[in-house]
């Protein structure tokens, strides 16, 4: 049993050669994610749906089986995994971890009905079926980049984000008491008008609530500005961390063009 559970074990981690068993079936796995992703976005258009019902039914159960037949083995070996190497308390920790989760989403509408879930939140539910595509997550190394990338940026993020929502509050308050007066109905109250505050911080401007006092025309014209500059921090601040990343990568991956050793940085 211990030599079947690691044989399943190395099927299904990602794959570093082509051509072998685990890398066909990390293959087939993508492909039927992706064609999943396809049937949700068909199956939304009335036409194809009445005409092709029985294929996209019987294409469902197939993926929900593939799927549940996956998780239930990644579940199962997930003790090899030195992280998650106690009995039991590993498979509960590994059955928490972001993919695992996504793993369960992916199928969990399908079943929900046999534990008499209500229907119209079966409907709603059925969103998560778009969680499929997330599983392509533990097969894409950029994915891991973003994740490196965010977690070492995560205290510069974190500020940008208060700094924007500190804007949003101060001028939303200010608006309000500029413009209440004025237009009653769109600047009704401190909540009702960081719509347009949020409208104005992040530069789109949707033009459905707008200031028409000269205060507040001013006003608003400072807030766009300085939106500008807020907005753009975690933009500059990802870009300057993905930099790093790959720079660090480069460094790494750096041969002696003579030897073909790698060369180590001191």
């Amino acid at each position: 049993m211990t030599e079947m559970r690691k044989r399943v074990y190395k099927l299904l981690s990602v794959s570093k050669t082509t051509g072998d068993l685990s890398w066909y079936v990390d293959a087939f796995i993508i492909t039927l994610i992706l064609l999943n992703v396809v049937a949700v976005i068909l199956v939304s258009m009335e036409p194809i749906w009445i005409k092709f019902r029985k294929y996209f039914l019987l294409f469902e159960y197939f993926s929900v089986l593939v799927f549940t037949i996956e998780y239930l083995l990644r579940l199962w070996t997930a003790n090899l995994n030195p992280t998650y190497k106690k009995p039991v308390i590993g498979n509960i920790k590994y059955a928490l971890t972001p993919l695992a989760i996504i793993d369960l989403l992916a199928v969990l509408p399908f079943y929900l009905p046999f534990f008499g879930v209500d229907l119209r939140l079966l409907r709603f539910l059925r969103v998560f079926r778009v969680f499929r595509l997330l599983k392509l997550a533990r097969y894409m190394a950029a994915l891991d980049l973003i994740n490196r990338v965010i977690s070492k940026k995560k205290e510069e993020l974190v500020v940008s984000f208060i700094l924007t929502g500190f804007l949003l509050i101060v001028a939303s308050t200010f608006m309000y008491y500029v413009e209440n007066n004025a237009q009653p109905e769109k600047f009704s109250s401190i909540p009702e008008t960081m719509w347009w505050g949020i409208i104005t911080v992040t530069t789109v401007g949707y033009g459905d609530v707008y200031p028409i006092t000269p205060l507040g025309r001013f006003l608003g014209s400072i807030i766009a500005i300085i939106g500008i500059g807020l907005v753009a921090l975690p933009t500059g601040i990802l870009a300057a961390g993905f930099s790093n990343e790959l720079s660090q990568g480069q460094q790494k991956n750096q041969k002696c063009p003579t030897c073909g050793q790698a060369i180590e940085k001191k």
